[in-house]
């Protein structure tokens, strides 16, 4: 597989608060995708859960299913109880040819509560790392056998949030882990995206593509707000409209075969959806031509 462009609904209706982009109907959301020159699409609460359901939505637009979030509670249970809950999302990633699993660990998360500022998100203590890292493992050997690499998505308000958090949680799971790279989570989380995927560029197997604005990133750190509100303040946006140099993010990342998606979750009354969705699918492909990958898009 070489290298897709993919993106994902929530720049056009948020999972977290669906107020954002609530009325916008999934039609819309898929034909701008495609408009906007995207090979596929992540899945969000508006999109089918059947395969035919899914496939029958996805067609018109020549788009595929890059692959779906997944929200752990292995924190609180054992992997095969994570597997049981797990099994009606692993289904239908299968049926549609997805090749990776979005995963993240959120039992006790706070980055869906608007009420919360992010300095009171959870932090694991340094000995229940390696528990953690066993859990994760198992689910991930047990989904990389059906064909499903499971890709950690490291995010705000979450265990795995700072550049200290990665690197536990990196060596506390064995190589059935791979990490989703998102960019905009690293940056506001304190990382150089570069530097995480120098550092782990031989388990990155999905990245993200989200940009940061620096002046709403330092007024939410220092008013202390949620994460809902400082994304409603424009905190992130698409690639080149923000303080990320994805150019030395992707030459970090050699020889990556995979999908690159943009994610970059805002509030569509302010960022037109579409609008952005061409800045950002334009400032991925030259970035992309620039940093040596083949030069196949438009």
């Amino acid at each position: 597989m070489s290298i897709r462009i993919g993106a994902n609904p929530i720049g056009w209706s948020n999972d977290d608060l669906r107020e954002l982009g609530g009325a916008t109907p999934l039609e819309v959301c898929l034909a701008e995708a495609a408009e906007a020159g995207f090979e596929g699409m992540e899945l969000g609460h508006k999109f089918p859960r059947e395969v035919t359901a899914l496939k029958a939505a996805l067609a018109p637009y020549g788009l595929d299913c890059v692959s779906g979030w997944y929200s752990a509670e292995l924190l609180r249970r054992e992997p095969e109880a994570e597997l049981a809950a797990l099994r009606p999302h692993l289904d239908l990633l299968k049926g549609m040819g997805s090749t990776v699993l979005v995963f993240a660990e959120t039992s006790n998360a706070i980055h869906g509560e608007r009420g919360t500022p992010l300095s009171r998100r959870p932090v694991l203590a340094a000995g229940d790392w390696a528990e953690l890292g066993r859990r994760v493992t198992a689910v991930a050997e047990a989904t990389l056998n059906e064909g499903v690499r499971l890709v950690y998505h490291h995010h705000m308000g979450t265990v795995v949030q700072s550049e200290a958090d990665i690197d536990a949680f990196m060596a506390a799971t064995g190589p059935a882990v791979h990490l989703l790279l998102d960019t905009g989570h690293a940056t506001w989380g304190g990382t150089d995206p570069a530097a995480l995927a120098g550092r782990y560029r031989d388990r990155i197997s999905h990245v993200h593509t989200k940009d940061v604005r620096a002046a709403v990133m330092a007024e939410a750190g220092a008013k202390d707000w949620s994460f809902l509100d400082s994304v409603i303040a424009g905190v992130y946006t698409v690639p080149g409209d923000g303080m990320v140099d994805f150019g030395s993010v992707f030459r970090e990342l050699p020889g990556y075969r995979g999908w690159v998606v943009v994610e970059a979750e805002q509030d569509p009354e302010k960022a037109h959806p579409l609008t952005y969705a061409k800045k950002g699918y334009a400032h991925l492909v030259e970035t992309l031509k620039a940093a040596g990958f083949e030069s196949r898009w438009a």
